[in-house]
């Protein structure tokens, strides 16, 4: 199944993104906790150049805590890169320890002048958030879908630093189907773009061989189902995703599934765990 997105307002955004990098001092790369290395737009790298980055694991509320520790670890051991995971539980930790990276990062910047940071990364991974977060105050419009932004917008920190929000970037072709699979169950894909059933399959197929025991809590479940479509009938049966005649809606059950994923509700879940050296 081929799974691709790339509005048209991309195109102009990958070209402000190209415009605007010579002028800044740092990029804060914004990606998943649950899925770093699928959120992490190539496009982002190839604008970025040579600039020193700040990777941003957002949402690490909903993922496992140990496999998002390995992935910062991960990301640090890349040349020029610093990495932080935030959660809007403690937004003054977020504030304080991002300032100081783009403060260190920046060092070498004209003294008469602040520091100016570029965010970026894919639709729906928490940019908005993360601005209004670091703002105290809400100056990004939030929303639970993709391609919210669709303008770069500049403010002033009150640490003085220079912050430019930048639409979600998606790239024209994603040729790795499981990593398109990833960005569409955690919602980084829209859903008139999506199939819930495809994507329920995945989602119910990955539950079951790495978190089979959030499963069993989370749906109430005497035992383990054998394979994906079975696990989507017992959702359907407790979920009351039934067609007349009481027999399962499958559609219906996947999209209860991706939806209670998205939400946080089955566990802390990762979807990918980074790659051993």
């Amino acid at each position: 199944m081929s799974l691709q997105w790339y509005p048209g307002h991309m195109t102009k955004a990958r070209r402000d993104l190209l415009a605007l990098m010579p002028s800044q001092d740092v990029m804060i790369e914004v990606i998943d906790s649950r899925l770093p290395e699928a959120s992490s737009n190539p496009l982002v790298a190839e604008v970025r150049g040579a600039k020193p980055v700040i990777k941003v694991l957002t949402k690490s509320d909903l993922a496992d805590p140990a496999v998002t520790r390995a992935w910062v670890a991960f990301c640090e051991g890349e040349p020029g890169v610093k990495a932080f995971a935030a959660t809007t539980k403690r937004p003054q930790v977020t504030r304080q320890r991002i300032t100081e990276l783009c403060q260190h990062l920046a060092q070498h910047r004209r003294p008469d002048r602040p520091v100016r940071a570029l965010i970026a990364g894919v639709p729906n991974v928490g940019k908005s958030t993360l601005v209004n977060i670091l703002m105290n105050r809400v100056v990004a419009k939030v929303g639970d879908k993709p391609a919210v932004t669709k303008e770069q917008q500049a403010v002033h920190l009150p640490s003085g630093i220079v912050l430019t929000d930048s639409p979600g970037l998606m790239w024209p072709k994603i040729e790795h189907e499981p990593r398109a699979f990833r960005l569409a169950l955690a919602g980084s894909i829209p859903d008139t773009a999506i199939d819930y059933l495809t994507i329920g399959m995945f989602g119910a197929e990955f539950l079951l061989e790495r978190y089979p025991d959030l499963v069993i809590a989370h749906y109430k479940l005497g035992a383990i189902p054998s394979n994906a479509e079975a696990l989507l009938g017992e959702i359907g049966r407790r979920r009351g995703a039934l067609r007349k005649g009481g027999t399962v809606d499958l559609h219906k059950a996947a999209e209860v599934l991706v939806h209670e994923f998205r939400a946080g509700a089955i566990g802390q879940i990762s979807l990918e765990a980074p790659p051993i050296s």
